[in-house]
């Protein structure tokens, strides 16, 4: 429907549309976490679960990652913000709601923060405190030499490294959105600390809302899905109408 998507880069990205009611101008727009993708089971339950209420959705692999374009090792929340970016380029025209999971939950705030075509932001587990994540998940990795959580096809490069330091942290980004803002947050993520949304909508511009799942992982694996993609959903019908 939107054709190519290429990012600055010139790499393509890979996207899945989901359609929702005919004619409609809004699209959500889902963005996955680091090591993730777009096809990730709980990304494709919530793209469908927009798409059955209407309300149409668009799962993309940032560059580097899935079937898109690019090399792993330059897949840096700032460059993923550039990709994000060159989305909503494709996207002219529509009410973008932008849905980020982990790191791409940072991305998220960041391209919010100094870009005003993302009406809604929807932040799942999200990454908050970039350089002490890098710290504590892959401290024991060498850049250029291991990988992320000993996946193969994740190598940790020192590019990585650098960006989450160089970012540290998106609380004072934060402060910087002026449109509805979700988090959501399982009470179990080993993963993105629960700490990390507590600490960002303390100072969060209104209205925003921190939505806690219990029992909840960092992927909202089994039970906790459902209740994830219906307070989702729920909100972002709510925020449209």
């Amino acid at each position: 429907m939107f054709g190519e998507i290429r990012n600055a880069q010139g790499e393509r990205l890979d996207y899945s549309f989901h359609e929702g009611a005919a004619g409609s101008k809004d699209v959500v727009v889902i963005g996955h976490g680091v090591t993730g993708n777009k096809d990730r089971p709980f990304v494709i339950a919530l793209a469908e679960g927009l798409a059955d209420a209407g309300i149409s959705a668009l799962r993309v692999s940032f560059a580097g990652n899935g079937d898109s374009e690019g090399r792993f090792e330059e897949a840096t929340i700032s460059k993923e913000v550039g990709d994000l970016g060159s989305v909503l380029d494709a996207l002219n025209g529509f009410r973008v709601v932008y849905v980020g999971h982990s790191m791409g939950g940072a991305v998220g705030v960041i391209r919010t923060s100094e870009d005003d075509r993302i009406r809604f932001l929807v932040s799942l587990a999200g990454m908050v405190h970039t350089q002490a994540f890098a710290e504590r998940e892959f401290s024991d990795v060498t850049p250029g030499e291991g990988c992320m959580w000993e996946e193969p096809t994740c190598p940790l490069s020192q590019g990585y490294v650098d960006d989450m330091a160089a970012i540290g942290s998106v609380v004072a980004r934060g402060s910087r959105i002026e449109v509805p803002w979700l988090l959501v947050h399982g009470t179990e993520d080993d993963v993105v600390l629960p700490g990390d949304s507590e600490d960002i909508i303390k100072n969060a511009n209104e209205p925003k809302e921190l939505f806690v799942v219990e029992g909840a992982d960092h992927v909202f694996s089994d039970s906790s899905t459902p209740e994830m993609i219906n307070k989702v959903v729920n909100w972002i019908k709510t925020q449209l109408a």
